[in-house]
């Protein structure tokens, strides 16, 4: 048994990672929850408590959480500006961590995190779990195999709907300091799948971002990209926040010279199109959304991070894999900034955008 903590139980948190810690039970023990609103970790610790007949200890501060309990490995569900500062600390406290999306928000912290983590010989893993949703996985297998023979283009859409509604439910959404738009708040995930179908090695990004719809935040609610990849394939990206009225969809599309497949549904977890000689249709064309667009990734997502702690191998979404999205998206910032294509490596950060949409 691995014991585990959470720190942070918003909504991912106390919807997603409870959840996770529940049906994976028989290899996790859940010893404390965290959050600075000690009303919410006292509620994700009695869901879980309803569910395992064991309470977990409830924190305001996870230094004095650490400090005081054993644990082995922390989950990160803060705002995705304190995850860098969390995931450290724990790290220096020699716990292991899986962070959720996006790990920083720059390329310097996201760059120290991994780091770190190889320093002082812990595993960490970042929460990109639609990379387990079934007909993400077949989709994998094709072209891994090489069943679609040479990849031509790639293209991910997330056609969704945030409303002024959806802002006030938290003061840090929608700031370049603690969270970014909508390209990295709701597209990070589609970004990954992108890009590790695409061979996982970006070389040129040119991107656009806009404010269309919402003059209450400070960051885009519309981006897109042309993403260059080194084997020669091309990524087209298009997020927004606008669909009136609700969310349209999502969607993750791939080309090659022998085979078309089209994941579509809730949260990326349904085949649409499947197109290969001999194969016309796939058994999971008829699967069922699940409850949010969170998926139901995060039950095998834990069981990996704690299979990967326990034996000593590298998560499935490390550090290194989960950097990659967040890279994308902050070179989309930055063409975006200065007008031109941004080339890899490169170094920046979504503070390097405050005061974009007020020039």
């Amino acid at each position: 048994m691995l014991n585990f903590a959470i720190i942070g139980c918003g909504r991912i948190g106390t919807k997603k990672h409870i959840q996770a810690c529940i049906e994976n039970a028989d290899i996790i023990n859940l010893v404390a929850v965290c959050d600075i609103k000690k009303e919410k970790a006292e509620q994700a610790s009695q869901i879980y408590s309803a569910a395992v007949t064991k309470k977990p200890s409830v924190y305001t501060d996870y230094i004095k959480m650490l400090e005081s309990e054993n644990i082995q490995a922390v989950a990160v569900a803060t705002e995705s500006g304190l995850h860098y500062q969390v995931a450290t600390d724990c790290m220096y406290m020699d716990k292991n961590v899986l962070v959720e999306k996006p790990m920083a928000l720059s390329t310097e912290h996201m760059d120290k995190m991994i780091k770190l983590a190889k320093d002082r010989g812990l595993k960490l893993g970042v929460c990109f779990q639609n990379r387990f949703n079934a007909p993400i996985q077949e989709l994998r297998k094709k072209v891994e195999s090489g069943g679609f023979g040479r990849i031509f283009h790639a293209q991910a859409s997330v056609r969704w709907n945030r409303n002024r509604d959806y802002y006030k439910q938290a003061s840090w959404r929608g700031t370049w300091e603690m969270d970014g738009g909508t390209l990295m708040n709701q597209c990070t995930h589609n970004t990954d799948l992108l890009i590790w179908m695409l061979g996982g090695e970006v070389e040129e990004v040119n991107g656009v971002i806009r404010n269309f719809n919402h003059d209450y935040i400070s960051t885009e609610d519309f981006g897109g990209a042309v993403i260059k990849f080194k084997n020669g394939s091309v990524g087209i990206l298009e997020g927004t926040s606008n669909v009136y009225e609700k969310n349209l969809d999502e969607k993750l599309s791939i080309f090659g010279e022998n085979g078309t497949v089209v994941i579509g549904g809730l949260a990326v977890n349904k085949i649409e199109t499947w197109r290969f000689e001999n194969e016309n249709s796939h058994p999971f064309q008829n699967l069922p959304d699940p409850d949010t667009v969170y998926g139901n990734g995060h039950v095998p997502l834990y069981r990996d991070f704690c299979e990967a702690v326990t034996t000593g191998r590298e998560p499935f979404i490390n550090g290194e894999e989960g950097k990659k999205a967040v890279q994308t998206i902050l070179a989309i910032y930055k063409s975006s900034l200065t007008g031109s294509p941004v080339k890899f490596p490169f170094d920046f950060s979504t503070l390097e955008m405050k005061g974009y949409f007020n020039k």
